[in-house]
This record gives C-alpha cells, structure tokens and sequence, in this order.
C-alpha cells in the first residue's frame, strides 16, 4: 500500500510540473445530417453524413511559456465520419493540421508542418457567410480543392497585428528528387480586421509538375495560381460578404467532380477564369441567415462558366450547439460541369438541400 502511494506521488508530482510548464487543449467538432442531391447523371440521392457545415474533428493544440514572450505550440488534428465512425481520410491520421513552432509577441509566429493555405483561410474565415460550409460553401465555385486547403511539408510565418494589419507567408516544399521546384507550393496573404471591417488579400501558386517531369530542364506543366480579395462589413443589423478571384493555369479552378452530369464531352477545367460572390449573414431570431450569390466566369473558348445561390440558416440551441437547414442550385452553362457539394463532400449535382446538427466541444 506504501509502495503505490509513493507512486502515486510520484506520478502527481510529475504530472503537476508538466501542467505548470505547458497547456494542452482537446477540441473537436461533431457534425451530422441529412443531405438530399439532385441533377447528376447518377440520380437523386438521400444521405446521412458527416462534416456538412464543417468537418468533424478531434484535435490537440498546446503552448509552453519559453519566457520572454516566446512559447512553443503545436496542433494536432484528424478529421472523422460522424454518420460511421470512419477516418475520414484513410492511413492518414492527422489530415487537417500537423505542425509545431515557435510564437513570439513581438516578431511573430513560424509554423513547420501540415497547415491552411492563406487561401483557404481567406476564402473560410472572410469571404464566404456560409464559412466555406453547408449546400452554400464557396467551394462549389472558388479554387478550393486539394492543395489550395491545406498543404503539407509547410513553413508558414505570420506577423505580429499592428494597428489591425498582419501578413502571412507559406512555403511548401514539393520533397521530389532531381527538383527543387516540382511540387512546390506557396503564397501569402495581407490581412486588415479592425471594428467592423476585415479584409484580405491573398495569393497562391502551385507547381504541377512530378519528379519524373519536373526533372528535365524545361517546365512542361504550367503552375496554378489564385488571386484573390475579400472582405466583410458588418453593420449590426446585416453582416455583408464580397469576394473577387482571379484563377490562371492549371489546377487553378479544379472541377471537383470529373463528369457528375454525364455529358458526351466531359467538363474543361478552366484555365483562365474569374470568380466572385456577394453574401450577407443576417441576424433572425435566437440563429442567422445565411445567403450568397457566387458566378464564375470561364474565360477561354469554352466559356463553361457558372451561377450558384444560396440560403441557409442556422439555430443557435446553445453557445456550441445549433441547428441548420441550407438549400443551394448551381446553374451550369455550355457544359460546365460544377456541382454543389458542403463542406466535406463534393457533392453529385446541381441542387442540394441539408438539415442538420452541430456540437462544438
């Protein structure tokens, strides 16, 4: 008995030291509801599934005090099904973030790992009164697949806020032998939030080429690159959402899903396009509206270009709790092929309609 009380001291007075030097937070988001799809060559289609307005996740975020402004911090975080429990990407554990670094007060954060592209942070968190989630997510229209997310093997900086305005870099390294530029990604964004106003302005550049073509002298695939504002007014008794996007080369306006509607010739992916998006959250009750009109504007021969609106609404039941219900229709033209998906799914034709739950944690 003696013996497992000195251990259990021993044990307390260990973990005890390690809370004094370092905070560790668990959070996650469970979101689960119904999907309802219509328009794709495959048919309709009624679902129970995960992430909707957000992907479901469990993450580990921690900070040590290094002294004199200075801490070490690192996040850990894996997405996951709600509606079966799954990975929701497979031998992947930590798909969403992985990185660890260094945040000073006065000269800013570093970051190395698997991070968001400024990018997406931009199009998430400023451009879209949707959040980048639910039938509406600006997703549908606006680069926001794959590499323009999230991107691995990243260094990301980012400024110290000074009078509202701050600035972030990445660099993601392409890890291809015989290239130091096969792969490679990068960009960066100026941010200004302050009062009512947040805006930004971000840049991202992709290199398409693989080791066994970038590795010749001459670059054989083109790079895709994305530029783009956005901003958000909000006025108290209507919050206001506009985005402007300018996409050029490939992969710089990807078609989530190759050929949902079924066409003899299957979609182009745009190498010259132009998107925008006007929106407004606007507060109703104990939730809030959520409506978007997004165009995309294809500016080569093909001219697929293609209008989606939206509407949405979201029931706050408590400070992590709400209730949502989203409607969205993309109108595809001259064989456009975009469909309307959420905000973990890409969806499988061109009306989509959602009802669900949130819980935050």
């Amino acid at each position: 008995m003696k013996k497992l009380t000195l251990a259990a001291l021993i044990i307390g007075g260990f973990a005890a030291q390690a809370q004094a030097q370092s905070n560790v937070t668990i959070y996650g988001l469970v979101d689960a509801g119904i999907v309802s799809e219509r328009g794709g060559a495959a048919g309709s289609l009624t679902k129970v599934t995960s992430g909707i307005g957000g992907q479901s996740r469990i993450g580990f975020k921690g900070t040590e005090d290094l002294g004199s402004g200075l801490s070490a911090i690192f996040t850990l975080e894996t997405g996951f099904k709600a509606d079966d429990g799954a990975l929701d990407s497979a031998n992947t554990i930590f798909n969403r973030q992985a990185f660890v670094g260094l945040k000073s007060k006065d000269a800013g954060q570093l970051t190395i790992g698997r991070q968001y592209t400024p990018l997406y942070l931009a199009q998430s968190q400023v451009a879209d009164p949707f959040g980048a989630g639910y039938a509406g997510s600006i997703k549908n229209l606006f680069p926001s697949a794959g590499a323009n997310t999230r991107v691995s093997n990243a260094l990301v900086y980012s400024t110290p806020v000074m009078e509202g305005f701050s600035a972030d870099a990445l660099y993601a390294l392409g890890e291809q032998a015989g290239s130091s530029t096969a792969g490679r990604q990068f960009g960066f964004g100026l941010n200004f939030a302050q009062g009512p106003l947040n805006a930004r302005l971000v840049y991202n550049n992709k290199n398409n080429d693989t080791a066994a073509v970038g590795a010749t002298p001459a670059k054989i695939q083109d790079t895709g690159r994305t530029t783009m504002f956005a901003a958000n007014y909000d006025f108290q008794v209507v919050k206001a959402y506009f985005a402007y996007g300018a996409n050029k080369g490939v992969n710089s306006a990807q078609i989530p899903v190759a050929n949902a509607y079924g066409y003899t010739v299957a979609p182009k992916p745009s190498l010259d396009s132009n998107d925008w998006l006007i929106g407004a959250q606007i507060p109703a009750g104990n939730g809030t509206v959520m409506a978007s009109y997004i165009r995309k504007n294809d500016k080569t021969v093909n001219n697929q270009d293609a209008d989606q609106w939206a509407l949405g609404y979201l029931y706050s039941l408590s400070k992590r709790t709400g209730a949502y219900v989203a409607y969205a229709k993309i109108k595809n033209k001259n064989g456009a092929g975009y469909t309307v998906g959420n905000n973990n799914e890409a969806g499988s034709g061109d009306k989509a309609f959602n009802l669900g739950i949130r819980h935050a944690f």
